[in-house]
């Protein structure tokens, strides 16, 4: 793994972590990127062929931070609430189009890039869920007005729903995806005597 690498794996991470108290929460963040990704992709492949170097960073620079803004501006149209809680992890969305672009990600084959953003959004998702199941004891309660959410006990352990809470739950995860794993190649593995 080279530094840009890590860099665009750090910028998922603090949005993975930072968003994902609730599943509204993570399902919001994940409408919003996604759209200003798709736009970004969009809007920058003409431009990429006319600028190279510092023009094209600074062409995509102002192009994602203009369309984050006009995504931000309507998430504060629409859900008022949502924006007020994650908004703040809104500009992290420019600046990963923008370290994307540096990495070469929109060059590459679509099949690539949706791989990339379905594990991501799945990693987003199941620790949004995983967060509010165990950390306030139910899931979707803010989804809807006419849905419950599903309720499976009345309190639950608050550390979860806190960013140092969510650090557990992605250890946690990384350390069952590794048993996992791991425990397939094992039993992959054949013993001659």
């Amino acid at each position: 793994m080279n530094r840009s690498t890590n860099l665009t794996n750090a910028l998922v991470l603090v949005l993975i972590l930072g968003t994902t108290t609730t599943l509204a929460g993570a399902l919001g963040m994940l409408l919003m990127s996604g759209a200003v990704g798709v736009v970004y992709g969009a809007c920058a492949g003409p431009l990429r062929p006319r600028l190279s170097g510092n023009k094209l960073m600074f062409a995509s620079l102002l192009l994602a931070a203009t369309l984050t803004s006009c995504a931000n501006i309507l998430a504060q149209r629409w859900a008022l609430q949502w924006q007020q809680s994650v908004g703040i992890y809104a500009g992290l969305i420019a600046l990963q189009c923008v370290v994307l672009e540096y990495n070469g990600f929109f060059r590459q084959v679509l099949a690539q890039r949706l791989k990339f953003f379905g594990l991501s959004s799945g990693l987003l998702l199941a620790l949004a869920a995983l967060r509010e199941l165990f950390g306030q004891g139910h899931i979707g309660r803010g989804l809807s007005e006419h849905w419950q959410g599903l309720i499976l006990f009345n309190e639950g352990l608050h550390l979860l729903t806190l960013v140092p809470g969510a650090f557990i739950v992605l250890g946690l995860l990384l350390a069952a995806r590794q048993a996992w794993t791991r425990s397939n190649a094992l039993s992959k593995e054949t013993h001659h005597p």
